[in-house]
């Protein structure tokens, strides 16, 4: 087991494989994108394979593959299979925007992924453009039918933005009523890439959304949040499908966090909110063997911030805010 210096378990790693998107969400990015990694920048799927067996083999238990869009880079489905085949993983799990994904539902089954994070702020197909840039949301849809159809567990994702899909809430939640899907609201976080934090506060925190779930269903109940769990889950009675609330930027989850993060350019991120620790594929190419890149990696694990306050506090130091692109949704 991996055990950081506030005594909480690490077994959780999120990697992103790329930090290409093919929507533009301007929570997420600027309209005319990011400077794209070049090919070289990126770490290679040997390197990433390496970096999740030595996890793996140190105590990480789940990998959730995340990007950018992780469909958007060439032959992922190669990179998915290798690591659903090493051993101690549990569980292989992956966040996408849907809009490419329909094609591999098949494929992701039968390699074993259970859980998939779907990205979807609104069941408006021009409130879909609004936000994204980009005109799919009917690729979305067949992705979230496909999924459901192969029995494959599906998280939709709603970042809840002030003046933007608040008035898609109540119909998001109604998705649970006929189908087993579990609907979470996340507050928007602070930054989309172009160097500025966006807001000091938010209108729509996790506690004003779930009074806006109430208002409309007020039979809804509490329901035991899993361990290691972003969310506060809750249950509508008569409903197929569940709700979750999570407090992205107001970070009351940090004192059971057990997840770090890879980015494409293989920084080690313990905290979504800091700037990195270590950069891993330097690590590699710079000829250490696996004891040294674990040694290292030791090393940043027993000095993890205490949560995502202090982290932020100290990127606002350095004035880096990157784009949840880069950073790995």
């Amino acid at each position: 087991m991996l055990i950081d210096n506030h005594g909480r378990t690490i077994n959780y790693l999120r990697l992103a494989v790329t930090d290409k998107c093919n929507l533009r969400c301007f929570y997420c990015m600027p309209e005319d994108g990011l400077n794209w990694l070049s090919r070289n920048e990126l770490m290679s799927y040997d390197e990433m394979l390496r970096a999740c067996k030595l996890l793996v083999g140190m105590g990480i238990q789940k990998i959730r593959i995340t990007g950018g869009e992780p469909f958007v880079r060439k032959d992922i489905m190669a990179l998915l299979t290798a690591i659903s085949r090493l051993e101690g993983l549990q569980e292989l799990s992956l966040t996408t925007n849907g809009v490419l994904t329909a094609p591999h539902v098949t494929d992701l089954k039968a390699i074993g992924v259970k859980s998939v994070n779907l990205s979807l702020d609104t069941l408006d197909a021009g409130r879909f453009f609004s936000i994204t840039r980009r005109d799919e949301f009917g690729a979305v849809m067949e992705t979230l039918t496909g999924l459901l159809k192969h029995n494959i567990e599906v998280k939709i994702n709603v970042v809840v933005m002030d003046g933007k899909n608040t008035q898609d809430i109540i119909p998001l939640v109604a998705l649970t009523k006929d189908l087993p899907v579990n609907v979470r609201f996340i507050e928007e976080m602070p930054f989309n890439g172009d160097g500025k934090i966006h807001q000091t506060k938010i209108s729509w925190d996790y506690i004003r959304i779930l009074e806006e779930i109430e208002n409309k269903y007020p039979a809804i109940k509490k329901v035991q949040d899993p361990a290691y769990s972003t969310a506060y889950n809750y249950h509508i009675p008569g409903h197929l499908g569940d709700i979750g609330v999570i407090a992205a930027y107001s970070r009351t989850f940090c004192g059971t966090c057990n997840r770090i993060r890879i980015t494409p350019q293989g920084t080690l991120k313990n905290c979504l909110y800091d700037d990195g620790v270590l950069n891993i594929r330097d690590l590699m190419r710079a000829g250490n063997n696996d004891d040294a890149v674990k040694k290292s990696l030791l090393k940043v694990f027993n000095n993890r911030v205490v949560d995502g306050w202090e982290a932020e506090k100290l990127v606002k130091n350095t004035g880096m805010h990157e784009s949840m692109a880069a950073i790995g949704g």
